[in-house]
């Protein structure tokens, strides 16, 4: 099982393997710079209630495995996370402030996956073989 987290009226376990590079995979995400990223990236995730289960910087990508709460899509993490990185590496390295000029160190678009613990099939035969009152109905939705 994964992690289940608990907030007001929910309990969730919802994971992304989430993949995004740099600005013509430029391998700049070295040294310090490596560093501060991480250091942005674990901020800005405990900021918005995410757990990284696990994260890698490379030279040129940025890989994660994150916890999130259920009102949070995997759009609006990454807008908020290449976004402040992108502004803040560049203020505190000039080098990237001139390379960029004007623009994101972050080429356009991501990789996301949602992990899962539980299959399909699962899932349907829990909903089919539930032990609840017989009164209860199981329905289908079949494609046509």
């Amino acid at each position: 099982m994964g992690y289940i987290h608990c907030g007001s009226h929910t309990v969730y376990d919802i994971q992304y393997h989430i993949v995004w590079t740099t600005r013509y995979h430029s391998k700049i995400l070295r040294g310090k710079i490596a560093v501060r990223l991480k250091e942005l990236i674990w901020r800005g995730c405990e900021a918005r209630n995410i757990q990284i289960v696990r994260g890698s910087v490379g030279k040129e990508y940025v890989h994660l495995l994150v916890s999130c709460p259920p009102n949070l899509v995997p759009s609006k993490l990454l807008q908020y996370l290449k976004e402040r990185s992108s502004k803040m590496l560049q203020e505190a390295f000039k080098e990237l402030k001139q390379r960029y000029w004007g623009q994101s160190l972050w080429a356009p678009g991501y990789f996301c996956n949602a992990v899962g613990t539980v299959t399909e099939d699962m899932i349907k035969e829990y909903i089919e073989n539930r032990d609840n009152r017989r009164d209860d109905e199981t329905f289908k939705i079949v494609k046509d």
